[in-house]
């Protein structure tokens, strides 16, 4: 475990931490609010009343800025923005990556960075963007690791230095960078260039470009997904691994004209009602929010409240084992979301490396519930069941089922296990009384497995009727099948 980064409680691969840094420790999950240090729509000593622990600014903003930077080296970074807080400070590689250049070096940034009192440092990498040539991609990847090594060198003591992951949409890139950067100790491990990927809503290959750095890097590292600023997306990055996100779309958005929930955005003007009860949307109609002269600013209020429920009920989810039923729940909020959601459990295995043995009671969502961490760890360990004799597989209790030598109960997604463990997770599933097509699939391969893993034994498998999938035939050729309507036994 890392000596500034504590893991309290876990979740497919969301965790709950501490991360400490020179200006005290904060919780993650968490959002940043980004502060522009030239307009700041909501002053940074208000950010605590929403939820904020920690901010993040663009040092290479200050720097560009005489009267900015001259009070920044004066009265330290805290100082200029009236927040006495932990503060992370990006390098300037975001107007690299929109202007294809900027006026200063990696060792100005980091050193400036140093002086000002960041409490999170960023070097200078290099932002490769999304479907650039794989050469460009590797190029930049190395220009990008030789600047983190001389930072490394560079910044030594309590400030906290951030080791960005690039490598462009090409996993085994990404995988790569981590692995490099996880030998060279950093302390905060941000995900960058993909913003272009979350505003084409490419959420599959997010997930991808998530799954492949996280496997890189030691699972006791923070990681800080960049520019993820949209709560409808949180509980999907979280259960993938990610600590830190830094959000400038509460601010962005209200100088559109927009309003954000956790199931999307709407513009304000087309709003009759607000679907929420902050302390902004329970002091004003829609009507009135729409007049108000202060408009962006209480706009940027509300989503700054939107933001952080949903970072809280995500940490509550975490405690109560219920992460991915909030992320299935999420992902049904744009089409896109659910491709991100079905490309998350193509990395289960993965996953159910992380997830928690025991947790809360599993809720079926819909048929990507039967890809879960706990479904692939169950079918994994069939093996441990030894079955010998006469063996009655039922969905519930049926007449004459002592009369056999093992009784066994199926429930989709799972399969077939021992009538005793039903009341132990996860066969304490709450499930469907139908199964859909998924489900089944599932139970109906894994109980296949059972058989086939138990030769000797002589099964009966008594089926409800409703239960339609081609599988059904390959288990009358290993089993006695009976309809629970045809079961006549006393």
């Amino acid at each position: 475990m890392s000596a500034i980064f504590e893991i309290l409680d876990k979740d497919a691969g969301g965790r709950i931490g501490r991360l400490r840094t020179p200006h005290g420790t904060i919780e993650t999950p968490t959002v940043m609010p980004v502060i522009n240090p030239n307009i700041q729509l909501i002053p940074p000593k208000e950010m605590r009343n929403f939820g904020a622990e920690i901010l993040i600014t663009n040092s290479y903003i200050i720097y560009r800025k005489e009267e900015l930077k001259s009070v920044a080296l004066e009265k330290g970074l805290h100082g200029l923005l009236g927040f006495d807080g932990p503060i992370m400070t990006d390098s300037g590689s975001f107007q690299l990556s929109v202007y294809g250049s900027v006026e200063v070096t990696n060792e100005e940034i980091l050193g400036f960075q140093q002086k000002i009192g960041s409490d999170i440092i960023v070097p200078l990498d290099i932002p490769t963007p999304p479907d650039v040539h794989y050469r460009r991609a590797e190029e930049e990847l190395a220009i990008t690791a030789e600047r983190l090594e001389a930072a490394r060198k560079f910044i030594q003591g309590e400030q906290l230095l951030a080791g960005p992951v690039q490598g462009s949409t090409y996993p085994e890139l990404r995988e790569k960078a981590a692995s490099h950067l996880k030998d060279l100790n950093f302390e905060v491990y941000p995900l960058g260039a993909v913003v272009p990927l979350m505003e084409a809503y490419r959420y599959a290959e997010l997930v991808d470009v998530i799954a492949a750095s996280k496997k890189g890097l030691s699972p006791a590292s923070p990681v800080h997904l960049f520019g993820a600023g949209h709560p409808m997306m949180f509980a999907l990055a979280v259960a993938m691994g990610c600590d830190l996100f830094d959000s400038a779309a509460y601010a962005l958005y209200a100088k559109d004209g927009r309003y954000i929930t956790v199931n999307g955005t709407y513009h304000v003007e087309k709003l009759n009602y607000l679907p929420c009860s902050c302390p902004v949307c329970s002091k004003y109609t829609a009507e009135e929010l729409k007049k108000a002269d202060n408009r962006e600013e209480l706009l940027g209020r509300h989503n700054l409240y939107a933001t952080f429920a949903e970072i809280r009920l995500i940490k509550q989810c975490i405690k109560d084992g219920k992460l991915l039923e909030l992320v299935e729940q999420r992902c049904r909020a744009h089409p896109k979301l659910l491709d991100g959601l079905k490309k998350l459990y193509t990395h289960s295995s993965w996953l159910e490396q992380l997830d928690p043995a025991t947790k809360g009671t599993f809720f079926y969502c819909g048929p990507e519930s039967s890809s879960r961490p706990e479904v692939m760890r169950f079918g994994k360990r069939l093996d441990r069941f030894s079955l010998q004799g006469s063996v009655i597989i039922r969905t519930g209790p049926i007449k004459g089922e002592k009369d056999y030598d093992q009784i066994l109960t199926f429930k989709a997604p799972f399969g077939a296990f021992p009538t005793e463990m039903e009341e132990v997770y996860p066969f304490n599933a709450e499930v469907p009384k139908f199964p859909d097509y998924e489900s089944l699939d599932t139970a109906l391969s894994n109980t296949l497995k059972l058989m086939d893993l138990n030769p000797e034994a002589e099964f009966t498998f008594i089926c409800e009727e409703e239960f339609k999938h081609p599988l059904i035939e390959e288990i009358t050729k290993r089993a006695k099948l009976v309809y629970r309507k045809d079961w006549k036994k006393e």
